[in-house]
């Protein structure tokens, strides 16, 4: 259901079936959705996810009035400091534990991805060469009966080359079973003959192995969308997890500081505290957004949507991802290695660096489809455009959507940085097109953007 095959014009018996096509094209469902990424992460908001349900501790926190009630009762402060405690020690270790499954399954789904994209680069390889051998195959057998009309017609047998060439020949199997009865040919010409043999052997061989790569890349396929499902959920719980110690670690701290104090200080001093930590959080994140909007208009002033700037939609709706500049590009590379890992050798993306902490920008309208760290991609954002097309932005410093968001183009969704397996602050971007990667260059080319 990703990859479009060439079809050579003969029948060569080489070429997908219909039913193959008809998957490959095909809408995805949840189960097919490989490549788009962990999808259905919409519910995460919530904190409550199809099959992930929140952890049971959760269904009663102490309010500021019962911590007054325990701050004046010696007897009382006891139990809810215990309570409190055990919550806090909660909290952590439920995003703790979910975060590192989450990890753990993120890395499974990664390795099983890579390696179904390997095998179905492989098959596409050895379609194109099937296909080009049997072009190659047939253009043999063609020269393979000129010669043979030559010679019998230098040796006056014209009329019956005529007769027994009457009507094309179905393809190079057919057209070099005629040749083959023909004494002349074999006898004076083999060479020609043999090397049309050879060619038609040759596209059948390649053949045959292109459809047991098919098969292998379809066991893969398989593989990757059970190892793709498992992340999808654990990802789900990491996240209500994680939700969860936002929404009440802060107070639940502050409340057992107060607890604990024997000083005049009040319980309203603490619940201030952690109104203003609250207020605090929300002006960083807007002021980091005000700068990355700064800096797409700074960038846009420069250059454009169509040029170096960023954010800036062009008339065909997309937008550039990025104000930097042009790093790294899509294909074969020099894998660079540091102290821990090593760059991939093929990139699957392109590299843009504007500067630590600048904007990242949706390159089109559309769904948030993950929002989360992944594997050596870091802090990563997926977003589906539709008629199977997704863009993702790896290695940021901050993200600034959330999972099943409705994003427009240019909108800010994080801020570059260098986390995963990077070697500095820069934004890597990837184009999908129906689960396959694609060169983002031309693509983002003709909808009048450079990348």
């Amino acid at each position: 259901m990703f990859w479009t095959r060439k079809t050579s014009p003969e029948d060569c018996g080489c070429a997908p079936t219909e039913a193959e096509r008809a998957q490959f094209t095909a809408p995805m469902s949840r189960r097919g959705a490989l490549g788009v990424g962990i999808v259905g992460l919409a519910a995460l908001g919530t904190g409550v996810v199809a099959g992930v349900a929140p952890a049971a501790f959760a269904a009663s926190y102490p309010s500021w009035d019962d911590v007054q009630r325990a701050k004046n009762n010696e007897a009382a402060k006891a139990g809810e400091v215990a309570r409190i405690e055990g919550l806090i020690a909660q909290l952590t270790d439920n995003v703790n534990r979910t975060q590192a499954e989450a990890q753990r399954l993120a890395g499974e789904f990664f390795v099983a991805q890579e390696a179904f994209f390997d095998a179905a680069q492989q098959a596409e390889d050895l379609q194109a060469q099937a296909d080009q051998q049997a072009a190659d195959a047939l253009d043999a057998a063609n020269k393979a009966g000129k010669v043979a009309a030559q010679l019998y017609r230098n040796g006056g047998d014209d009329t019956a080359m005529e007769l027994f060439f009457a009507g094309s020949a179905a393809g190079a199997d057919d057209l070099l079973a005629r040749l083959g009865s023909m004494d002349k040919l074999v006898q004076r010409n083999g060479k020609v003959y043999a090397a049309a043999i050879a060619a038609r052997d040759n596209a059948q061989a390649l053949s045959d192995q292109a459809v047991v790569a098919r098969e292998e890349r379809d066991r893969l396929k398989a593989i990757a969308e059970d190892a793709m499902l498992k992340a999808q959920d654990a990802a789900m719980a990491a996240q209500a997890a994680l939700d969860q110690q936002t929404s009440h670690l802060g107070e639940l701290q502050a409340q057992l500081a107060a607890l604990k104090d024997t000083t005049a200080s009040t319980v309203k001093g603490y619940q201030d505290g952690v109104e203003a930590a609250r207020k605090a959080k929300e002006e960083a994140d807007r002021l980091a957004r005000e700068q990355a909007e700064r800096d797409k208009a700074n960038a846009g002033a420069g250059g454009g949507g169509g040029g170096g700037g960023g954010g800036a939609p062009a008339p065909s709706g997309w937008a550039r991802p990025s104000s930097g500049r042009h790093t790294s590009g899509y294909g074969q590379r020099y894998s660079q290695c540091g102290p821990n890992y090593c760059a991939s050798g093929f990139h699957r993306g392109v590299d843009m660096a504007a500067g630590c902490g600048s904007g990242i920008y949706a390159a089109s309208a559309g769904v948030v489809t993950m929002a989360w760290p992944y594997s050596g991609f870091g802090n990563y954002v997926r977003i589906d455009h539709g008629g199977g097309v997704q863009t993702s932005y790896a290695h940021m410093s901050r993200i600034f959507v959330r999972a099943g968001q409705r994003v427009s183009a240019g909108e800010t969704v994080g801020a570059e940085g260098q986390t995963g397996n990077s070697f500095g602050c820069h934004l890597h971007f990837e184009v999908y097109v129906h689960g396959s990667a694609v060169d983002p260059q031309p693509f983002m080319r003709a909808r009048g953007i450079s990348v």
